[in-house]
C-alpha cells in the first residue's frame, strides 16, 4: 500500500519535493534550502508557450473528435520547427505547449517559423480547422527539473503572454526574453504597454507574414 504521495517520483522531482517537504517543516532553515534548490535546479533558458486562439468555442461547436485532429495538426505541424530550433518540448495541456530554448534568438526564430507554417497550412483550410497560433515568450533563470516541468517568473509571463494576452498570429516577448535575443534581421518589437505577471514590460514581435 502505497502511504507517500511522492513514492513513484523519481530523480529530479523526487529531489526537488523532498526538499519541499523540508521547506515546510516548522523551523525550517527556508534561505538555506532556497539555496540548495536553485544549486541543483536553476539554470538560464528560453520558455516558449504556445495556444490556439479560439479553441474552446471550437470545440463547443464541433466536439472532441474536431479537438483531438486540432491537437494531432498541432503537433504535426510545430513538432518538427521545435526540432529544428533546438527547443525541447516540456509539457503538453490540451493545446499548449511548453517548450524550452538554450537560447532566446532560437525561441524567436521557431516562433516566426511556427506562424508561418500555420499560416500557409490555413491558406487551404476551411474557418474550422485552421490552426490559429498565438505564442508567448520569456527569457531568465527558472527552475528546471528534468524534463518534467519548469519554474519561474519568466514562465509564468510566457504563459500569460501566449495564453491570455496573444491573439492569433502574434508572437509576444518579455523585456528580458527581447534583450536576449538582441537584433534579428527582418524582426522588430512593438511596445504592448502593458505588464504580465512576472514582466514589467512586453512587446510584439513586427514579422513578415507568409
Amino acid at each position: 500500500m502505497k502511504t507517500n504521495p511522492d513514492d513513484e517520483l523519481k530523480g529530479s522531482e523526487a529531489r526537488l519535493w523532498t526538499l519541499i517537504a523540508q521547506r515546510a517543516l516548522p523551523g525550517a532553515d527556508a534561505a538555506r534550502i532556497d539555496q540548495r534548490i536553485w544549486d541543483l535546479f536553476g539554470e538560464e533558458w528560453a520558455v516558449m508557450f504556445t495556444d490556439l486562439a479560439g479553441f474552446s468555442r471550437q470545440v463547443e461547436a464541433y466536439g472532441i473528435i474536431h479537438f483531438l485532429q486540432e491537437i494531432y495538426e498541432q503537433k504535426r505541424l510545430l513538432l518538427p520547427l521545435v526540432a529544428e530550433h533546438d527547443g525541447i518540448l516540456v509539457k503538453v495541456e490540451a493545446d499548449s505547449f511548453l517548450i524550452l530554448f538554450k537560447r532566446a534568438a532560437s525561441a524567436v526564430r521557431c516562433a516566426v517559423a511556427m506562424q508561418h507554417v500555420c499560416q500557409a497550412f490555413n491558406a487551404r483550410r476551411p474557418s474550422e480547422l485552421q490552426v490559429l497560433l498565438c505564442v508567448g515568450v520569456g527569457f531568465g533563470r527558472v527552475l528546471r527539473i528534468g524534463d518534467v516541468d519548469v519554474y519561474g517568473q519568466e514562465v509564468n509571463a510566457a504563459s500569460k503572454l501566449g495564453e491570455d494576452v496573444a491573439t492569433s498570429n502574434e508572437v509576444l516577448v518579455t523585456e528580458a526574453a527581447r534583450d536576449a535575443a538582441g537584433e534579428i534581421e527582418g524582426l522588430s518589437y512593438r511596445d504592448l504597454g502593458v505588464k504580465v505577471p512576472g514582466a514589467e514590460r512586453c512587446y510584439r514581435l513586427e514579422y513578415p507574414r507568409e
